[in-house]
């Protein structure tokens, strides 16, 4: 699990002496915040607000739900009304998909000790068997919020121009070839996975990595 930033050291290290082709990466990217996301229904609420958005739109959109809405309380987010949601700042899609979870929590369906202690494809199994929970948000959940340590989620944008351009490819790879690539890296896939995001916001000047400040003394950086 990635718990500390003496975790994520460990991880270069490693990722640095399997590929040294990522050492130009590491140098470039710079020091890697931790980056971590609180768990349960607040976790997995900014990672699907943090879907599609910037980094800032995303702390402001979660910044007004969080203070509109007790996330812990899954019947709290079934019955909130819809000019809430869109005070918020939260689209009819992203909406849907929170009443589907606080749904799925409130029937038992949704368990997050159970998700928290699974393995990791076991817990991405349970997440995405929720309505409108894809692949990308259960791996960026399970980074983020559980700390797993090789997870890398090769269908966000983000890591497909971020690898592209530090591995110097002809074209952006796709979901399934980037997969493939990342192979290499595990078991530090997760780290990996931070160093890319990191490398992104140097070479775009834009924060891609889909976290959220939820709190004056949040992890996130």
């Amino acid at each position: 699990m990635i718990s500390s930033l003496s975790d994520i050291e460990t991880g270069l290290n490693s990722l640095a002496d399997a590929d040294p082709r990522l050492r130009a990466v590491i140098h470039m990217a710079g020091p890697l915040p931790l980056r971590r996301n609180d768990g349960g229904l607040p976790g997995l609420a900014s990672t699907i607000i943090a879907q599609q958005v910037s980094k800032a739109s995303a702390d402001a959109i979660f910044g007004r739900f969080s203070q509109a809405v007790d996330l812990n309380n899954a019947q709290a987010i079934l019955g909130t009304p819809d000019e809430v949601f869109r005070m918020a700042g939260l689209s009819r899609g992203k909406q849907r998909t929170m009443l589907a979870i606080a749904s799925a929590v409130d029937s038992g369906a949704l368990d997050f000790q159970r998700v928290a202690t699974a393995q990791a494809a076991e817990a991405i199994a349970e997440l995405t068997s929720v309505h409108g929970i894809g692949v990308w948000t259960a791996e960026c959940y399970c980074l983020f919020s559980l700390g797993h340590d090789d997870i890398f989620p090769a269908g966000d944008l983000a890591l497909q121009v971020a690898v592209a351009h530090a591995l110097e490819l002809p074209q952006r790879p796709v979901d399934k070839v980037l997969r493939q690539t990342a192979q290499l890296w595990a078991p530090h896939r997760s780290v990996a996975a931070r160093l890319f995001w990191a490398y992104y916001a140097a070479i775009t000047k834009r924060d891609a990595a889909p976290t959220v400040d939820a709190t004056p003394g949040h992890t996130a950086e």
